[in-house]
């Protein structure tokens, strides 16, 4: 048996051809995520969602053509960020994507900006409910924005990007697993958090009905065929689902972006964030742990020259892991935080001398803060350890052997590495086969 999964990600939408009987992902298919709206504000990020619709139609229907006898698709998708639709479920806004950033700003008549006076809303005991999710481009955040603009009518309905990808092609209402619904949900009841709403100002909306991982949530039609849909689940959790994470492991995920998480089977707020996971389990998480992104500033910096007398580096990233290799940071100290994250905003590299100022010493620094950087935060987690072993998943881990061990020598526990490449749409398989079970 064979389905088809959609992974709408933030830089591409790729799809593949899942094989429930081999267990693997057969065939892909991608197009690039639609760029941000010209013409906006400084820190604003605005994607045409009907733009984002058609690439995941173009995307599954390449796939249904080497897959015809397809009868379900699985999705996935970035978290955070909203838009607003009418009672016919029409789109009102743009997509405000997870990147936007106009929360940062000062609310009307405040001098604070306004994700700190949502804070100030929130009584602690919400707040955890919520699982302390709070950024820029969360959906209360932007939510809260549109209504102190007067751009929020009563009884519009805030949907994720996701979920109006698939109640368009089903033409269907649309529905939001709980995976999704990151800080609107009340992790205790395991409904939306009115109470929360009502204390941000964004009370009086008509929220989406949730929906199950195993739940039909619309049919896709294709040249007279039915396809079942089912709900997005967070890009988040479907990695992890993917690589097989169980409760007596801590994931630690080196990529672009970064995080340390861990399964619980109850509520157990931590100095973290807390997330739906699946069968009514939950996920205690850090993310925007600093690594790959940063680790990107650092090499476009060293390739500036090149790239200005016309030299292009194809193999700067093997350079740079050979350097890291006979190498160590010498006293060198780099603070990965260029971008606001887990770890601040205020990325500086300090004790420079003449013979610490080199590649591999720089890069050692970087891994060396990023080790540092996950060993805090899995302490975040929980105070008292309740995992046996690691399991890292991540590009960066194969890519820099030297990052790999420099979290050996920090944890205590053995490390199992995850090489999946396609952790989302591996997720999606395996749910795919649970379900089928």
């Amino acid at each position: 048996m064979r389905c088809i999964g959609i992974d709408i990600g933030s830089s591409s939408i790729k799809g593949g051809i899942l094989n429930l009987e081999s267990g693997l992902v057969e065939h892909t298919e991608k197009a690039a995520f639609p760029g941000q709206l010209p013409g906006l504000p400084a820190g604003f990020h605005e994607v045409d969602p009907q733009a984002v619709v058609q690439c995941t139609r173009e995307v599954l229907c390449k796939l249904l053509q080497a897959a015809p006898a397809t009868t379900q698709v699985r999705f996935t998708s970035q978290m955070g960020g909203i838009l607003l639709l009418d009672a016919q479920h029409k789109p009102i806004t743009n997509y405000l994507s997870w990147r936007d950033q106009r929360s940062l700003l000062p609310a009307p008549g405040r001098s604070i900006p306004l994700i700190d006076q949502l804070r100030q809303a929130w009584n602690d005991q919400q707040f955890e409910e919520l699982g302390k999710e709070l950024k820029p481009g969360s959906a209360t955040t932007l939510l809260c924005w549109l209504a102190q603009h007067q751009q929020l009518p009563r009884q519009t309905m805030p949907v994720t990007i996701g979920d109006y990808v698939i109640a368009s092609i089903c033409n269907a209402p649309p529905r939001m697993h709980r995976s999704h619904g990151i800080g609107m949900i009340n992790l205790k009841t395991s409904d939306w958090h009115h109470d929360a709403f009502a204390a941000a100002g964004i009370d009086g909306l008509h929220w989406p009905a949730l929906a199950t991982e195993s739940e039909t949530v619309g049919h896709f039609t294709n040249n007279g065929q039915q396809l079942e849909c089912f709900a997005a689940i967070g890009d988040q959790q479907a990695a992890l689902f993917g690589i097989d994470l169980s409760c007596s492991e801590l994931s630690i995920n080196c990529s672009t972006g970064s995080q340390v998480s861990q399964i619980t089977a109850q509520f157990q707020p931590g100095n973290c964030q807390t997330r739906c996971w699946f069968d009514g389990q939950f996920l205690n998480t850090v993310t925007h742990i600093p690594a790959g992104r940063s680790l990107t500033v650092l090499e476009s910096l060293l390739t500036e020259l090149p790239r200005a007398a016309g030299i292009s580096l194809t193999n700067s990233w093997q350079l740079i892991a050979e350097a890291t290799e006979h190498s160590a940071a010498n006293g060198l100290s780099c603070d990965l935080s260029f971008f606001s994250g887990a770890m601040g905003n205020q990325g500086r590299i300090e004790n420079i001398t003449t013979e610490n100022l080199t590649v591999g010493s720089l890069f050692c620094a970087a891994f060396d803060f990023m080790a540092d950087s996950y060993l805090e935060c899995s302490h975040r987690l929980s105070s008292s350890p309740s995992w046996n072993q690691l399991a890292v998943s991540g590009g960066l881990v194969q890519a820099f052997p030297a990052l790999r061990r420099r979290l050996a020598e920090r944890f205590a526990w053995p490390m199992r590495e995850v090489a999946e490449q396609e952790e989302t749409l591996t997720g999606l398989l395996k749910l795919a086969r649970r379900t089928a079970s």
